[in-house]
């Protein structure tokens, strides 16, 4: 067989990380009978157990001793950390509470959210058909909060949370391995503590079962995985297409959702989800003439 090229790689591993991510719910809903707070605690810690590991592994120290030395530049880095805990923390009380198909939504609309931020925060310039596709979407949130009478709070933090975090994360001069370690770094002493109090009070599930112990002690290595893939995909493969995959996660997440979860579908969520779906085809599709036209005139 002929060795795998470059291009193929990345989309091999690119696949791979987006599936995994988009197959999270399967995994957070094995998590029974435990809160989704001392869900998202453990993953911290562990999560920053196994990236010390990997990290020494690559010898990817230097970068991270770096950072550690200049803790006034750790601001940006420690918000970070806070806004990838928040949506950690909300997307696995999504999956407890089978509000999969908000989560889902959630991630079809944090492109979109990216872009509003880019133009009310950074002073991008964006295209109209991009303007189009974030009025497209708000719209469709609004659709809901008549229809429904309720606001998709799930869908919007999510989307808020991840957003924000890479807006804060383009400040950070950390590669995405080493910027997730230093993150889940700052956030240890308080999920040690809170692991503690819990345990000295009989409240912590970590003891309750063998199963449970390794199920959450898993939880580190199944942040890590999808993340070192998707490091993989993004050095060999263009950001365009990086982008067109991104999609793979939310879709998946919506099929188990459906399929799997058997979550209701009302005809005012679909219809939010349709309005969604045709604001990312016109993002896609501005995006996609932006860049042909670039390069025509390179």
């Amino acid at each position: 067989m002929k060795p795998l090229n470059d291009t193929t790689k990345g989309v091999v591993y690119g696949l791979g990380a987006y599936t995994l991510w988009g197959s999270f719910p399967l995994y957070f809903a094995l998590f029974k009978g435990i809160p989704s707070w001392e869900v998202l605690i453990h993953r911290v810690i562990w999560s920053c157990l196994f990236l010390a590991v990997v990290i020494s592994i690559l010898k990817r120290w230097p970068p991270v001793v770096a950072a550690l030395r200049q803790p006034r530049r750790l601001g940006y880095v420690l918000g970070c950390a806070v806004f990838i805990a928040l949506n950690w923390g909300i997307y696995i009380y999504a999956v407890e509470t089978r509000h999969v198909l908000q989560a889902s939504l959630g991630y079809f609309l944090t492109p979109l959210v990216n872009v509003a931020m880019g133009l009310l925060i950074l002073g991008e310039r964006i295209s109209r058909l991009q303007a189009a596709a974030v009025g497209l979407a708000a719209v469709a949130i609004l659709y809901q909060l008549l229809l429904l009478g309720e606001l998709p709070w799930i869908t919007l933090v999510l989307a808020f949370s991840f957003g924000t975090y890479g807006l804060m994360r383009k400040k950070v001069e950390l590669d995405g391995l080493s910027g997730l370690f230093v993150e889940t770094l700052l956030l240890l002493p308080l999920g040690l503590l809170t692991l503690a109090r819990l345990s000295s009070q009989g409240l912590s599930h970590f003891s309750d079962s063998t199963y449970s112990a390794l199920l959450l002690a898993s939880s580190g290595a199944v942040t890590a995985i999808p993340l070192l893939a998707f490091a993989g995909a993004a050095r060999r493969l263009k950001l365009s297409t990086v982008g067109f995959l991104m999609y793979i996660n939310p879709t998946i997440q919506f099929l188990i959702a459906l399929y799997i979860f058997h979550e209701p579908l009302s005809t005012a969520k679909l219809v939010s989800f349709v309005m969604i779906w045709v604001a990312l085809a016109i993002y896609s599709w501005s995006a996609w003439v932006g860049r042909s036209n670039r390069e025509a005139s390179a």
